[in-house]
């Protein structure tokens, strides 16, 4: 890039620094120190630890400035920091149309980048250097994600790098996707090699200048203090005065006001893709004073350097607010988890030993198997008399016992499945009273209903307590020298009777009295305790699942209670080394 004497065209003077303001290259205080650097690499470390997993008010917005801060330390603050001597990168960027790729191409003198009538032409990153700087723009220094190659590409996801000698140390320049390209995917790269520029030279033209879209871009320049030169690029001869005034006015109502202002005119381009060279003459000039001033270049990256990593630690603090929101929506689905379960499993508890059961199928197999008539009366009877009795008539119903066994197994199963059904219904109709709740019910898998396994679960777990049972009451008759024939075919009746005592929750039944006669009070109340409480255990273990089911859904996420603290720690070290240091830059050079 050679440095042609300045043309008639040139708004601003080629010596004005793009959007300086008095007192600007200082004050502010970013830091080029250890420091600083540490802060920002600590800050970067705690935004990305601030996960927002949660569909919370206004959430989609914070994700996506979230990233676009992760992004921006990483492919700007940071590296910019440990490399303040590095080339001045300017992003050309713009609307759609305003000839970027052909200023570009007419900047340098020669075709780099592809310009053309289809949109969107650019699709990829196009980096000019001088062949010296090229150690400046390895992965390890900018843009790391976006892979290094030397040939023309049409993949977003490459950087081509360019080295010529047209272009003077110091200074490298951009070529950007356009901002607001159809493409969703070139107007996000667009973003990202924006944010990770020290000067802006905005491309628009007298067509597209007061276009939406590109003023969003020139605003967020503005609040974060972004130097930029703006490019009034394919102006008809007869609306250079005008349009030109105009803009100047938008750009001062919108803190523009000492961005510089080049006028391209409307002009052939070449075979060769270029503009006449007048027609850049004034844009050459300043770039190429830029690139020769040590002290201006440090000035462009001191203002764009401070106004980001202030507006970086400002608006951390959204995040830390969005992530407290994420902490407080995840403690509230865990407590609607927790007292859902405890409620159910509680009265799952009560119902199992009140009696309720005894109903139905359940209550007609035991009425079938103690019956109605001899066994009861004989009751009432010393039990030393009536002993043959008593083993006779349980002995005789082997077939009976078993059908009472699977009773009680299926009724208390389904009674464990129903709860546990009940309390998924609860616990479904809590979390869809918030976004974030139903975003997750939608998302999970099969929350709508306890989990496929529950239902065999549930009465599976009564016949293993049931089997736990009749052990415990063989355990218990050894010692009763009771006949071998009892304890042959007596032992589970007698423990599908206790099963049923247990459920009844009733000391004066009749099953109750049936053990007193055989093993003796002492001995069935401790049966009776001991199956109750194990009856307890199990049924809650099977609730206690469900309730690790959709606590886990929370867990997941891993919503640290920290991470808001973090950030704002993070943010408040970044603010105290602003404001402590006052020649942030020279700090690299002591």
């Amino acid at each position: 890039m050679n440095s042609p004497d300045p043309g008639p065209q040139q708004t601003a003077k080629p010596d004005s620094k793009p959007g300086t303001k008095p007192g600007a290259s200082g004050a502010s205080g970013t830091s080029g120190s250890s420091a600083m650097l540490t802060a920002l690499v600590q800050l970067h470390s705690a935004l990305q630890a601030a996960v927002l997993p949660l569909e919370t008010r206004g959430v989609a917005e914070h994700r996506t400035a979230q990233a676009d801060m992760v992004d921006q330390l990483e492919d700007y603050a940071i590296p910019r920091l440990m490399s303040v001597e590095a080339p001045l990168l300017t992003v050309v960027a713009g609307s759609t149309g305003a000839g970027k790729s052909t200023l570009v191409n007419s900047l340098v003198g020669h075709r780099v980048t592809q310009a053309g009538v289809l949109r969107p032409t650019t699709r990829s990153a196009v980096l000019v250097h001088h062949p010296d700087d090229g150690t400046w723009f390895g992965p390890d220094r900018l843009l790391p994600e976006l892979r290094r190659v030397t040939e023309p590409t049409t993949d977003p996801g490459c950087l081509q790098l360019v080295p010529t000698d047209a272009v003077p140390k110091g200074l490298a320049i951009l070529d950007a996707p356009d901002v607001d390209s159809v493409d969703k995917h070139n107007r996000e790269l667009a973003a990202q090699l924006m944010a990770a520029g020290d000067l802006w030279l905005f491309v628009t033209s007298a067509a597209r200048y007061a276009d939406q879209v590109p003023w969003e871009f020139l605003k967020e320049a503005s609040e974060r203090s972004t130097a930029v030169a703006i490019v009034l690029d394919r102006t008809p001869d007869d609306a250079v005065e005008t349009v030109a005034t105009h803009l100047a006015r938008m750009l001062a109502s919108r803190g523009l006001k000492d961005s510089p202002l080049f006028i391209v005119h409307e002009g052939d381009v070449g075979t060769d893709g270029v503009l006449p060279p007048d027609e850049v003459n004034d844009v050459v000039t300043w770039l190429a004073s830029l690139a020769a001033d040590q002290g201006a270049r440090e000035a462009v990256v001191q203002q764009t350097l401070s106004g980001t990593i202030r507006t970086l630690s400002r608006h951390s603090h959204q995040i830390a607010d969005a992530a407290e929101d994420q902490i407080d929506e995840a403690r509230r689905l865990r407590r609607h988890v927790d007292s859902t379960y405890d409620a159910v499993a509680f009265d799952l508890e009560q119902t199992m030993t009140d009696g309720s059961l005894l109903a139905g199928e359940l209550l007609a197999r035991w009425q079938e198997f103690v019956g109605t008539g001899e066994l009861l009366r004989s009751l009432e009877t010393r039990v030393g008399l009536i002993r043959d009795r008593i083993v006779n008539a349980v002995r005789g119903k082997p077939q009976q016992a078993e059908q009472l066994a699977a009773a009680v197994a299926a009724t208390a199963g389904a009674e464990i499945l129903g709860h546990a059904e009940r309390a998924t219904t609860e616990l479904v109709a809590h979390w869809r009273e918030s976004g974030a709740g139903a975003a997750l019910v939608a998302a999970g898998d099969r929350l709508e209903r306890p989990a496929p396994e529950v239902g065999r679960a549930s009465e599976r777990t009564v016949r293993e307590w049931q089997r736990e049972l009749n052990d415990l009451v063989r355990d218990e008759s050894t010692d009763k020298r009771t006949s071998a024939r009892f304890m042959a075919f007596g032992a589970e009746g007698l423990g599908a009777t206790l099963a049923v005592v247990v459920l009844s929750g009733d000391p004066a039944s009749v099953g109750r009295q049936l053990l007193d006669a055989v093993l003796g009070p002492q001995t069935t109340a401790s049966l009776v305790e001991r199956g109750t409480r194990t009856l307890k255990e199990r049924v809650r273990v099977v609730i206690e699942g469900e309730r690790a089911r959709y606590a886990g859904v929370v867990d997941r996420l891993e919503v640290t209670e920290d991470a808001s603290g973090r950030v704002r720690a993070a943010s408040r070290r970044v603010d105290d080394i602003r404001f402590s240091e006052r020649s942030p830059l020279k700090a690299t050079h002591r």
